[in-house]
C-alpha cells in the first residue's frame, strides 16, 4: 500500500516594494523636516535662526521662547534626520507629528487647501512611519528589536507625541 504525499507550498511575498517605498516616504519626510530644522536651529537655506524663530514663537504666543525655539530646532532637525534614515523610527515619526500638530494649530483658521495641507501630510506621514517602522533599508532594519515594530509601540510612541503636543498647546496663550 502506498500513500501519497502532498506538498503544500506557501508563496513567498517579496517586500522590496514595501521598502524601497518605505525609505521615499522617510526620505522626503526625514529631510523636508530636517531642511526646516535647519533652518531654524543655524539660519540655513535663508532660515531665521534660533534667535528668529525666537521672535517667532513669541509672536505666536508660546511662553519661553528661547526654550521653545530650541525645542522645535532640534525636533525638526534631528527627528527629520533619524526618519531619514531610519533610526528610531516610530520614536521619530511621531516627534515630526506632534511637531506638525503644533504647526496646523499655529495656522488653523487659514482653511485647508494653502492653509495646513502641507502640516497635515507631514503630520500623517510622520504617523504612518510610526506604525509601519523603518522597513529593511534603514538602520533599525539592523538592530533585532526593531527590525520587526509592534503595532503596540508605534501606538504608544503616537499616544506620547500627542500628549507632548497637546501640553505644548495647552502652555501656548
Amino acid at each position: 500500500m502506498t500513500t501519497a504525499t502532498t506538498t503544500r507550498t506557501t508563496p513567498v511575498l517579496s517586500t522590496a516594494g514595501i521598502d524601497v517605498g518605505l525609505l521615499l516616504l522617510r526620505l522626503g519626510i526625514g529631510l523636508t523636516m530636517a531642511a526646516h530644522g535647519s533652518q531654524k536651529l543655524f539660519g540655513w537655506f535663508d532660515g531665521p535662526g534660533l534667535e528668529g524663530t525666537e521672535g517667532m514663537l513669541t509672536s505666536m504666543g508660546y511662553p519661553a521662547p528661547e526654550f521653545f525655539a530650541i525645542v522645535t530646532a532640534v525636533t525638526e532637525t534631528f527627528g527629520g534626520l533619524a526618519l531619514a534614515l531610519g533610526v528610531l523610527t516610530p520614536l521619530a515619526g511621531a516627534a515630526i507629528m506632534g511637531t506638525m500638530i503644533n504647526a496646523i494649530s499655529v495656522k488653523w483658521g487659514s482653511g485647508y487647501i494653502g492653509g495646513i495641507e502641507y502640516e497635515t501630510v507631514l503630520a500623517v506621514g510622520g504617523a504612518a512611519l510610526a506604525l509601519t517602522g523603518a522597513g529593511r533599508l534603514a538602520v533599525d532594519g539592523a538592530v533585532p528589536a526593531l527590525r520587526h515594530p509592534r503595532l503596540t509601540t508605534g501606538l504608544g510612541c503616537i499616544v506620547l507625541g500627542l500628549v507632548l503636543a497637546g501640553v505644548v498647546l495647552l502652555l501656548r496663550n
